[in-house]
């Protein structure tokens, strides 16, 4: 009966341990991502990703390589360094301030709302199926600014873009003015 007993907690123990190891593997980030709930300062990370739910503020952060934003989570980057991309979807608010440098593209996309001011963005900036209001105010854009199925409002004031202002399927159509760009397209044509 001894015997029993002990085969029966062993495979108990070994069954937690394999449950333990799934459930962490289910939760891990990539190598190299830091996860951020609450606030990161002035210092430098190789990727950052702010959690489902979660909130994250990033102040003067320097990134190697990209943020991801998940589900439900907020972001507010003020004076940012990034070599890579901002990658949202789903989330609550995307929020990038004044002095913030994107060295790649921002797509916020099927999320809440967001609100552009005073970044460098060296590629494209996509606002993509959202809900809430959506703005961006006073940036320079590399490549193209895209508003596509928006459904908050969407406001462009200010910006310059190197490549095609184009905008399709917002309701309502998008507002602002004095954004300048190689060409204005759909219901951009009048801003």
């Amino acid at each position: 009966m001894h015997r029993s007993t002990t085969t029966a907690t062993t495979t108990l123990a070994l069954a937690l341990v394999i449950t333990a190891v799934s459930t962490a593997a289910s939760t891990a980030v990539a190598a190299g991502e830091t996860v951020c709930r609450g606030m990161l300062g002035p210092r430098a990370f190789d990727h950052i990703f702010v959690p489902e739910d979660a909130s994250c503020t990033l102040n003067r952060t320097r990134l190697n390589g990209s943020i991801r934003v998940g589900r439900g989570a907020a972001l507010q980057a003020n004076g940012v360094r990034v070599n890579g991309n901002v990658q949202a979807e789903g989330a609550l608010h995307v929020g990038i301030g004044p002095g913030s440098q994107i060295g790649g593209s921002v797509q916020i996309k099927r999320g809440g709302g967001a609100s552009i001011t005073g970044a460098r963005i060296a590629g494209d900036l996509q606002f993509d199926g959202n809900l809430l209001p959506l703005a961006a105010t006073d940036s320079l854009i590399g490549g193209n600014l895209q508003a596509a199925k928006n459904r908050g409002g969407v406001t462009f004031e200010r910006n310059r873009v190197d490549g095609n202002l184009q905008c399709r399927e917002n309701v309502p159509a998008p507002v602002g003015d004095r954004s300048l760009a190689i060409s204005k397209e759909g219901q951009c044509e009048t801003l």
